[in-house]
Order: structure tokens, then C-alpha cells, then sequence
């Protein structure tokens, strides 16, 4: 992905925040149906961001990443959790 087409992301979508050298604080891969559920937290941070990948990958953690996501919510037992939806990942 080049850095062309996430700048035209971010213009088209107030909603996007790209942050970019973010340390991984731990790195969790689980199964979901057909997909593999990641969920990855950054160091300093609380919130947890997701992501799916068709098959597993290495571990992220300890690396340094860009990430470009969005923030969202899930109930589950009838709370609130924010989250981040990454839509781009990558080591930097």
C-alpha cells in the first residue's frame, strides 16, 4: 500500500487517524469461523484495536507499526467497549 493511497483515505474520511511507529504491547490471534481474529494493544494505550486476516501471522509483538483505524463500539452483556478498527497495518 503506498503512502498515496492512505493520504486519500484520511482526506476522504474525517474519521481515520493514522499514527505511525507504535510500539505492539502483546499480540492476540484467535479463530473466528473462517477468519482469524488479531487484536493488538499499543504501549501507552488501553484500547485494544481488531482486525481479521485470512490466515495467522507472526507474532507483532515488541514491533514498531503504522497503523491507520477508526474508532468503534461493541456491546457485549449489555456494555459498552470501545475499540479501534484498524484497516491498515504494517511493520515500519
Amino acid at each position: 500500500m503506498t503512502a498515496k493511497k492512505t493520504k486519500k483515505w484520511l482526506a476522504e474520511n474525517d474519521n481515520l487517524t493514522h499514527a505511525t511507529m507504535q510500539k505492539v504491547a502483546s499480540h492476540v490471534q484467535r479463530e473466528e469461523g473462517e477468519w482469524i481474529l488479531n487484536t493488538v494493544t499499543i504501549e501507552g494505550q488501553e484500547v485494544p484495536y481488531k482486525y481479521r486476516r485470512r490466515k495467522k501471522y507472526k507474532s507483532l509483538k515488541g514491533a514498531r507499526v503504522d497503523i491507520v483505524y477508526y474508532p468503534e463500539k461493541e456491546e457485549i452483556a449489555r456494555m459498552q467497549f470501545e475499540y479501534m478498527k484498524v484497516v491498515k497495518i504494517a511493520l515500519s
